[in-house]
C-alpha cells in the first residue's frame, strides 16, 4: 500500500506567530531609536499592556464563552493597588504586584461565584454591574483622588532599584511579563483543565454527563484572568504614573472585548495583535480626522465580516495559501 501523503502544516501556527510578534517587539526600541521616533516605544508599551489585559479576557471569553463586561475593573484595581501603596510610601514592585494580583483574584472569586450562576445576557449584565460598582467606589474614594485620579510619586522600584525608570526599561519589563503570560496561559489551555474549559464552552450538559462540573473550572479561569488583568493595571499605572477610575469604566471593558474579537478569540496571541491593531488605528485615524471613530468602526466591521477568526485567523489563512 502506498504511504499516505504527509499532512501540510500551517505556516503560522499559534506558537510561531507568538514568537514572531515577541521578536518584532523586542527589536522595536532599537529600530525606533535608529529612525528617530522614540515615541513609538511609549505607544508599543501601551499596546502590550492592553494586549496583556485582552489576553486575560481571552481566557474567559475565547475559551470559556463568558462575555464579561466588567473586566476593566481588574485593571483599575491593579492600578489603584499601586497608587494607594505609593501614597503610603510603598513603591516596590515586589510588594505592589502581589498585592494587586491577590486583590484582583479575590474580587474575581467573589464576583465570579455569583456571576457564574447565570448565563447569557444575565451574565453580561451582572459583570457590568460589578464593574460599575468598583468604578463608583473608586470615584467616591476622596482620600485617594476620587474622580480626579491619583498621581504617583514616580515609577515603582524593584528591590529598591530604579530598574524601570526609563521608557525602554519599562518596555522590556512589560514585554517580559507578556511573554511569561503567553507561555503560562498556553500551558493552561493545553492542559486537562483547558480541555474541560473548552468542552464546557462547546457543550456544558455533555461535560456534566461525563462527570465534570463546569462551574469550578469556569470560576478558576475567571480568577486567573482577573489576576493577570490586575498585573496589566500595575504596568499601566507605572507607564502613566497616574491612576484614574476611568481605567475601570464599562467603555474600557467594551474596548477589551473589541480587541479580543478583532485579534481572534481563543487564540491567545490574537488578542495581543488585536490590541496593537486597535491602538494603532486610533493613533493613525485620529491624526487625520476628528471623526476617526466612524472609520475605525467600518474597519472593524470589515475585519469581522471577512475573517471570522480575526486577524490571527486571517494570518493563518494567508499562511495556508502560501
Amino acid at each position: 500500500m502506498a504511504a499516505a501523503p504527509p499532512r501540510r502544516r500551517a505556516v503560522f501556527p499559534g506558537a510561531a506567530l507568538a514568537g514572531l510578534v515577541l521578536a518584532a517587539l523586542a527589536a522595536l526600541p532599537v529600530a525606533a531609536e535608529a529612525v528617530g521616533l522614540p515615541f513609538l516605544v511609549v505607544t508599543a508599551t501601551r499596546m502590550m499592556i492592553f494586549g496583556l489585559a485582552a489576553l486575560s479576557l481571552d481566557l474567559v471569553l475565547g475559551y470559556g464563552a463568558m462575555v464579561s463586561f466588567g473586566h476593566a475593573a481588574f485593571i483599575g484595581l491593579g492600578a489603584y493597588a499601586v497608587g494607594i501603596l505609593d501614597a503610603h510610601g510603598i513603591r516596590d514592585l515586589a510588594v505592589q504586584a502581589p498585592v494587586a494580583a491577590v486583590t484582583c483574584a479575590l474580587f474575581a472569586l467573589v464576583t465570579g461565584a455569583i456571576s457564574l450562576r447565570t448565563r447569557g445576557v444575565y451574565f453580561i449584565m451582572i459583570t457590568l454591574a460589578f464593574g460599575q460598582m468598583a468604578y463608583f467606589f473608586m470615584v467616591s474614594l476622596a482620600p485617594y483622588g476620587g474622580d480626579d485620579g491619583l498621581p504617583l510619586s514616580g515609577r515603582s522600584t524593584l528591590f529598591g532599584m530604579r530598574l524601570i525608570e526609563g521608557d525602554p526599561a519599562l518596555f522590556y519589563c512589560v514585554l517580559a511579563v507578556l511573554a511569561v503570560a503567553l507561555l503560562v496561559l498556553r500551558r493552561v489551555v493545553a492542559s486537562r483543565f483547558g480541555r474541560v474549559l473548552r468542552g464546557s464552552r462547546d457543550n456544558a450538559v455533555r461535560m456534566q454527563a461525563i462527570g465534570f462540573s463546569p462551574l469550578p473550572y469556569r470560576l478558576t479561569a475567571y480568577v486567573i484572568a482577573g489576576a493577570i488583568a490586575g498585573l496589566a493595571g500595575v504596568l499601566l499605572a507605572n507607564q502613566a504614573e497616574f491612576v484614574s477610575p476611568a481605567y475601570m469604566s464599562w467603555q474600557r471593558s467594551g474596548e477589551l472585548i473589541v480587541m479580543v474579537v478583532l485579534g481572534g478569540m481563543g487564540t491567545l496571541v490574537g488578542p495581543v495583535v488585536g490590541a496593537a491593531a486597535l491602538i494603532a488605528l486610533e493613533e493613525v485615524l485620529a491624526h487625520y480626522s476628528d471623526h476617526w471613530r466612524l472609520g475605525l468602526g467600518l474597519m472593524l466591521v470589515a475585519v469581522v465580516l471577512l475573517s471570522r477568526g480575526g486577524l490571527a485567523g486571517l494570518a493563518a489563512k494567508i499562511g495556508r495559501r502560501a
